[in-house]
């Protein structure tokens, strides 16, 4: 049987890290950026964690 293909959508919008954890960037920072408030914008910055339920959904598309 043939090796099974990484789900390509998915293999650019997460990352893993060295430890093997999964890096994922956050929502709500792409447009209609005006009415977010400074804060708001700033605590949406860096990558966060992938919970560990979805975890396995991504190990089987291939991540």
């Amino acid at each position: 049987m043939p090796k099974m293909k990484t789900h390509r959508g998915a293999a650019k919008r997460f990352r893993r890290t060295g430890s093997g954890k999964l890096r994922r960037r956050r929502a709500n920072k792409n447009h209609i950026l005006e009415k977010k408030s400074p804060k708001r914008k700033r605590q949406l910055r860096g990558p966060a964690e992938v919970s560990s339920s979805d975890e396995r959904m991504l190990r089987d598309l291939g991540l």
